[in-house]
Protein backbone atom coordinates (compact mmCIF):
# COMPACT_ATOMS: atom_id res chain seq x y z
CA UNK A 1 0.00 0.00 0.00
CA UNK A 2 2.86 2.34 0.84
CA UNK A 3 4.49 1.58 -2.53
CA UNK A 4 1.28 2.46 -4.39
CA UNK A 5 0.93 5.67 -2.41
CA UNK A 6 4.56 6.60 -3.12
CA UNK A 7 4.16 6.05 -6.86
CA UNK A 8 0.90 7.99 -6.96
CA UNK A 9 2.62 10.84 -5.14
CA UNK A 10 5.40 10.91 -7.76
CA UNK A 11 2.92 10.89 -10.62
CA UNK A 12 0.77 13.65 -9.15
CA UNK A 13 3.85 15.71 -8.39
CA UNK A 14 5.08 15.29 -11.97
CA UNK A 15 1.69 16.52 -13.11
CA UNK A 16 1.97 19.55 -10.86
CA UNK A 17 5.36 20.29 -12.42
CA UNK A 18 3.53 21.32 -15.56
CA UNK A 19 2.08 24.34 -13.84
CA UNK A 20 3.81 25.00 -10.55
CA UNK A 21 6.98 22.98 -9.97
CA UNK A 22 7.61 20.32 -7.34
CA UNK A 23 10.46 18.35 -5.79
CA UNK A 24 10.61 14.59 -6.35
CA UNK A 25 13.00 12.24 -4.60
CA UNK A 26 15.70 10.86 -6.87
CA UNK A 27 15.32 7.18 -7.67
CA UNK A 28 16.89 4.57 -9.95
CA UNK A 29 15.23 3.77 -13.30
CA UNK A 30 12.57 1.07 -13.47
CA UNK A 31 13.75 -2.41 -14.50
CA UNK A 32 13.55 -3.45 -18.14
CA UNK A 33 10.57 -5.47 -19.34
CA UNK A 34 10.30 -9.27 -19.04
CA UNK A 35 12.24 -9.71 -22.30
CA UNK A 36 15.10 -7.55 -21.02
CA UNK A 37 14.27 -4.64 -23.30
CA UNK A 38 14.49 -1.01 -22.26
CA UNK A 39 11.05 0.58 -21.82
CA UNK A 40 11.25 3.97 -23.48
CA UNK A 41 8.79 6.80 -24.04
CA UNK A 42 9.17 9.31 -26.87
CA UNK A 43 7.14 12.44 -27.42
CA UNK A 44 6.51 12.59 -31.17
CA UNK A 45 6.15 9.91 -33.82
CA UNK A 46 9.37 11.15 -35.42
CA UNK A 47 11.39 10.84 -32.22
CA UNK A 48 9.87 7.41 -31.55
CA UNK A 49 10.77 6.23 -35.06
CA UNK A 50 14.38 7.34 -34.65
CA UNK A 51 14.78 5.65 -31.26
CA UNK A 52 13.24 2.42 -32.59
CA UNK A 53 15.51 2.51 -35.64
CA UNK A 54 18.65 2.73 -33.50
CA UNK A 55 17.42 0.60 -30.59
CA UNK A 56 16.00 -2.31 -32.53
CA UNK A 57 14.85 -5.33 -30.54
CA UNK A 58 16.61 -4.19 -27.38
CA UNK A 59 13.99 -1.48 -26.78
CA UNK A 60 10.25 -0.93 -26.72
CA UNK A 61 9.19 2.60 -27.59
CA UNK A 62 5.85 4.26 -26.92
CA UNK A 63 5.02 7.61 -28.50
CA UNK A 64 2.90 10.01 -26.47
CA UNK A 65 1.63 11.79 -29.58
CA UNK A 66 -0.02 9.99 -32.44
CA UNK A 67 -0.10 10.62 -36.20
CA UNK A 68 -1.29 14.08 -37.16
CA UNK A 69 -0.77 15.54 -33.68
CA UNK A 70 0.74 19.02 -33.47
CA UNK A 71 3.52 18.90 -30.82
CA UNK A 72 3.59 22.69 -30.50
CA UNK A 73 0.07 22.67 -29.04
CA UNK A 74 0.09 19.30 -27.28
CA UNK A 75 -1.12 19.18 -23.69
CA UNK A 76 -0.11 16.02 -21.79
CA UNK A 77 -2.70 14.05 -19.87
CA UNK A 78 -2.33 12.42 -16.48
CA UNK A 79 -1.98 9.15 -18.40
CA UNK A 80 1.01 10.59 -20.24
CA UNK A 81 2.66 11.50 -16.94
CA UNK A 82 2.11 7.95 -15.69
CA UNK A 83 3.73 6.55 -18.83
CA UNK A 84 6.67 8.91 -18.39
CA UNK A 85 7.03 7.82 -14.78
CA UNK A 86 7.04 4.12 -15.72
CA UNK A 87 9.63 4.44 -18.48
CA UNK A 88 13.31 3.65 -18.12
CA UNK A 89 14.06 6.80 -20.11
CA UNK A 90 12.30 9.59 -21.98
CA UNK A 91 13.35 10.86 -25.41
CA UNK A 92 12.06 14.15 -26.78
CA UNK A 93 13.00 16.53 -29.59
CA UNK A 94 13.77 19.65 -27.58
CA UNK A 95 14.27 23.20 -28.91
CA UNK A 96 10.80 24.01 -27.57
CA UNK A 97 9.04 21.75 -30.09
CA UNK A 98 7.02 20.20 -27.26
CA UNK A 99 6.00 23.56 -25.80
CA UNK A 100 5.36 23.59 -22.05
CA UNK A 101 6.45 19.96 -21.68
CA UNK A 102 10.07 21.17 -21.68
CA UNK A 103 9.66 22.27 -18.06
CA UNK A 104 8.30 18.86 -17.14
CA UNK A 105 11.25 17.06 -18.73
CA UNK A 106 13.77 19.30 -17.03
CA UNK A 107 12.21 18.75 -13.61
CA UNK A 108 12.07 15.00 -14.21
CA UNK A 109 15.76 15.07 -15.12
CA UNK A 110 16.57 16.90 -11.91
CA UNK A 111 14.55 14.31 -10.00
CA UNK A 112 16.64 11.45 -11.39
CA UNK A 113 14.66 10.39 -14.46
CA UNK A 114 16.74 9.66 -17.56
CA UNK A 115 15.57 12.23 -20.13
CA UNK A 116 17.27 13.04 -23.41
CA UNK A 117 16.60 15.85 -25.91
CA UNK A 118 17.76 14.46 -29.24
CA UNK A 119 18.35 17.95 -30.65
CA UNK A 120 21.04 18.46 -28.00
CA UNK A 121 23.36 16.44 -30.26
CA UNK A 122 23.23 19.21 -32.88
CA UNK A 123 25.78 22.03 -32.36
CA UNK A 124 24.05 25.37 -31.73
CA UNK A 125 25.84 26.98 -34.68
CA UNK A 126 24.24 24.41 -37.01
CA UNK A 127 20.72 25.46 -36.03
CA UNK A 128 18.62 28.06 -37.76
CA UNK A 129 17.62 30.97 -35.52
CA UNK A 130 14.36 32.65 -36.46
CA UNK A 131 13.35 36.30 -36.13
CA UNK A 132 12.01 35.76 -32.63
CA UNK A 133 15.43 34.47 -31.55
CA UNK A 134 14.20 30.89 -31.16
CA UNK A 135 16.04 27.98 -32.80
CA UNK A 136 14.15 26.05 -35.45
CA UNK A 137 13.34 22.59 -34.00
CA UNK A 138 12.48 20.86 -37.31
CA UNK A 139 15.89 19.20 -37.66
CA UNK A 140 14.51 15.99 -39.20
CA UNK A 141 14.24 17.74 -42.56
CA UNK A 142 18.03 17.99 -42.85
CA UNK A 143 19.63 14.52 -43.10
CA UNK A 144 22.94 15.79 -41.75
CA UNK A 145 21.33 17.20 -38.60
CA UNK A 146 19.08 14.14 -38.22
CA UNK A 147 22.17 11.98 -38.46
CA UNK A 148 23.69 13.94 -35.57
CA UNK A 149 20.53 13.27 -33.57
CA UNK A 150 20.80 9.56 -34.40
CA UNK A 151 24.37 9.48 -33.09
CA UNK A 152 23.16 11.11 -29.89
CA UNK A 153 20.42 8.51 -29.51
CA UNK A 154 22.94 5.69 -29.97
CA UNK A 155 25.19 7.20 -27.30
CA UNK A 156 22.27 7.65 -24.89
CA UNK A 157 21.09 4.07 -25.38
CA UNK A 158 24.62 2.80 -24.86
CA UNK A 159 24.82 4.61 -21.53
CA UNK A 160 21.50 3.11 -20.47
CA UNK A 161 22.37 -0.36 -21.74
CA UNK A 162 26.16 -0.83 -22.09
CA UNK A 163 25.74 -4.47 -23.11
CA UNK A 164 23.88 -3.37 -26.22
CA UNK A 165 26.50 -0.84 -27.38
CA UNK A 166 27.74 -2.91 -30.33
CA UNK A 167 24.18 -3.45 -31.55
CA UNK A 168 23.31 0.22 -31.26
CA UNK A 169 26.43 1.22 -33.13
CA UNK A 170 25.80 -1.26 -35.95
CA UNK A 171 22.23 -0.09 -36.32
CA UNK A 172 23.42 3.52 -36.27
CA UNK A 173 25.84 2.88 -39.15
CA UNK A 174 23.05 1.27 -41.18
CA UNK A 175 20.68 4.13 -40.40
CA UNK A 176 23.22 6.77 -41.46
CA UNK A 177 23.79 4.90 -44.73
CA UNK A 178 20.03 4.92 -45.37
CA UNK A 179 19.92 8.65 -44.64
CA UNK A 180 22.69 9.26 -47.19
CA UNK A 181 20.75 7.34 -49.84
CA UNK A 182 17.57 9.23 -48.99
CA UNK A 183 19.45 12.52 -49.27
CA UNK A 184 20.76 11.63 -52.72
CA UNK A 185 17.33 10.49 -53.92
CA UNK A 186 15.68 13.65 -52.60
CA UNK A 187 18.17 15.91 -54.35
CA UNK A 188 17.71 14.04 -57.65
CA UNK A 189 13.91 14.18 -57.50
CA UNK A 190 13.67 17.84 -56.52
CA UNK A 191 15.98 18.76 -59.41
CA UNK A 192 13.01 17.99 -61.68
CA UNK A 193 11.24 21.16 -60.51
CA UNK A 194 11.79 24.07 -62.94
CA UNK A 195 13.98 26.82 -61.46
CA UNK A 196 11.17 29.41 -61.65
CA UNK A 197 8.85 27.14 -59.66
CA UNK A 198 11.15 26.21 -56.77
CA UNK A 199 9.01 27.90 -54.11
CA UNK A 200 7.56 25.84 -51.27
CA UNK A 201 4.64 27.49 -49.44
CA UNK A 202 3.14 25.75 -46.40
CA UNK A 203 0.92 26.47 -43.42
CA UNK A 204 3.70 26.84 -40.85
CA UNK A 205 7.46 27.28 -41.03
CA UNK A 206 8.58 23.65 -40.73
CA UNK A 207 10.58 23.31 -43.95
CA UNK A 208 13.39 25.87 -43.66
CA UNK A 209 16.12 23.25 -43.18
CA UNK A 210 14.66 21.32 -46.11
CA UNK A 211 14.63 24.39 -48.33
CA UNK A 212 18.21 25.35 -47.56
CA UNK A 213 19.41 21.79 -48.07
CA UNK A 214 17.77 21.36 -51.47
CA UNK A 215 17.58 24.85 -52.91
CA UNK A 216 13.91 25.74 -52.43
CA UNK A 217 12.61 29.13 -51.40
CA UNK A 218 10.36 28.47 -48.40
CA UNK A 219 7.47 30.63 -47.29
CA UNK A 220 4.87 29.93 -44.59
CA UNK A 221 1.80 31.62 -43.19
CA UNK A 222 2.75 30.91 -39.56
CA UNK A 223 6.14 30.85 -37.88
CA UNK A 224 7.86 27.77 -36.46
CA UNK A 225 5.31 27.59 -33.64
CA UNK A 226 1.71 26.92 -34.70
CA UNK A 227 0.48 28.67 -31.57
CA UNK A 228 1.26 31.98 -33.27
CA UNK A 229 -1.81 33.88 -34.38
CA UNK A 230 -2.45 34.63 -38.04
CA UNK A 231 -3.90 38.00 -39.01
CA UNK A 232 -5.52 39.38 -42.13
CA UNK A 233 -2.31 41.18 -43.03
CA UNK A 234 -0.38 37.88 -42.96
CA UNK A 235 -2.92 36.31 -45.30
CA UNK A 236 -2.85 39.23 -47.74
CA UNK A 237 0.96 39.43 -47.81
CA UNK A 238 1.30 35.74 -48.62
CA UNK A 239 -1.44 35.99 -51.24
CA UNK A 240 0.39 38.87 -52.90
CA UNK A 241 3.58 36.81 -53.01
CA UNK A 242 1.76 33.87 -54.59
CA UNK A 243 0.09 36.05 -57.21
CA UNK A 244 3.23 38.02 -58.09
CA UNK A 245 5.44 34.94 -58.35
CA UNK A 246 2.77 32.78 -60.05
CA UNK A 247 3.30 29.98 -57.54
CA UNK A 248 1.34 26.98 -58.83
CA UNK A 249 0.60 25.22 -55.53
CA UNK A 250 0.57 25.55 -51.75
CA UNK A 251 0.58 22.76 -49.20
CA UNK A 252 -1.53 21.91 -46.17
CA UNK A 253 0.14 19.83 -43.43
CA UNK A 254 -1.45 16.91 -41.60
CA UNK A 255 -0.79 18.45 -38.19
CA UNK A 256 -2.09 21.94 -39.03
CA UNK A 257 -5.62 23.12 -39.85
CA UNK A 258 -6.31 23.75 -43.53
CA UNK A 259 -8.58 26.71 -42.79
CA UNK A 260 -5.89 29.39 -42.80
CA UNK A 261 -4.41 28.29 -46.12
CA UNK A 262 -7.89 28.18 -47.65
CA UNK A 263 -8.16 31.86 -46.70
CA UNK A 264 -4.85 32.45 -48.49
CA UNK A 265 -6.10 30.61 -51.57
CA UNK A 266 -9.23 32.75 -51.70
CA UNK A 267 -7.22 35.95 -51.21
CA UNK A 268 -4.88 34.92 -54.01
CA UNK A 269 -7.82 34.28 -56.31
CA UNK A 270 -9.09 37.78 -55.54
CA UNK A 271 -5.74 39.10 -56.79
CA UNK A 272 -6.15 37.32 -60.12
CA UNK A 273 -4.17 34.15 -59.55
CA UNK A 274 -5.53 30.65 -58.99
CA UNK A 275 -3.22 28.67 -56.75
CA UNK A 276 -3.91 24.99 -56.20
CA UNK A 277 -3.50 22.76 -53.14
CA UNK A 278 -0.80 20.15 -53.57
CA UNK A 279 -1.05 16.79 -51.86
CA UNK A 280 -0.97 17.06 -48.05
CA UNK A 281 2.50 17.15 -46.48
CA UNK A 282 3.74 15.58 -43.26
CA UNK A 283 5.67 18.06 -41.15
CA UNK A 284 5.63 17.53 -37.37
CA UNK A 285 4.15 14.04 -37.30
CA UNK A 286 4.37 10.82 -39.28
CA UNK A 287 1.49 9.08 -41.03
CA UNK A 288 -0.71 6.40 -39.52
CA UNK A 289 0.84 2.97 -38.85
CA UNK A 290 0.86 0.89 -42.01
CA UNK A 291 0.79 3.93 -44.29
CA UNK A 292 3.58 4.86 -46.67
CA UNK A 293 4.52 7.75 -44.38
CA UNK A 294 4.79 5.92 -41.05
CA UNK A 295 8.60 6.20 -40.95
CA UNK A 296 10.98 9.12 -41.36
CA UNK A 297 12.12 7.89 -44.77
CA UNK A 298 8.57 7.21 -45.90
CA UNK A 299 7.46 10.65 -44.78
CA UNK A 300 10.26 12.37 -46.67
CA UNK A 301 9.59 10.35 -49.82
CA UNK A 302 5.88 11.16 -49.69
CA UNK A 303 6.62 14.86 -49.25
CA UNK A 304 9.14 14.95 -52.07
CA UNK A 305 6.79 13.19 -54.48
CA UNK A 306 3.98 15.59 -53.54
CA UNK A 307 6.16 18.68 -53.95
CA UNK A 308 7.59 17.58 -57.29
CA UNK A 309 4.16 16.69 -58.66
CA UNK A 310 2.59 20.01 -57.68
CA UNK A 311 5.43 22.39 -58.52
CA UNK A 312 6.40 20.74 -61.78
CA UNK A 313 2.93 21.23 -63.26
CA UNK A 314 2.21 24.16 -65.53
CA UNK A 315 -0.49 26.35 -63.93
CA UNK A 316 -3.25 28.07 -65.87
CA UNK A 317 -2.60 31.78 -66.21
CA UNK A 318 -6.23 32.76 -65.71
CA UNK A 319 -8.19 32.51 -62.41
Amino acid sequence: MALIASRLSRVLCAWVLLVAGCSVASRPPAPADSAGRLRLVATTTLVADLVRSVGGERVTVQALMGPGVDPHLYKPSIGDVIRLDEADAVFYNGLHLEGRMADLFENMRRAGKHTYAIASAVPPDALLVKQDGMPDPHIWFDPELWGMAARGVADALSRLDPEGTDIYQRRLVAYLADLAQLDEWTRTELARIPPQARRLVTAHDAFSYFGIRYGLEVRALQGINTAAEVGTRDVQQLASFLAEQRVPAIFVETSVSAATLEAVRQATLAQGWQVQFGDVLFSDALGAPGSAADTHAGMVMHNVNAIVAALSSTPDLAP
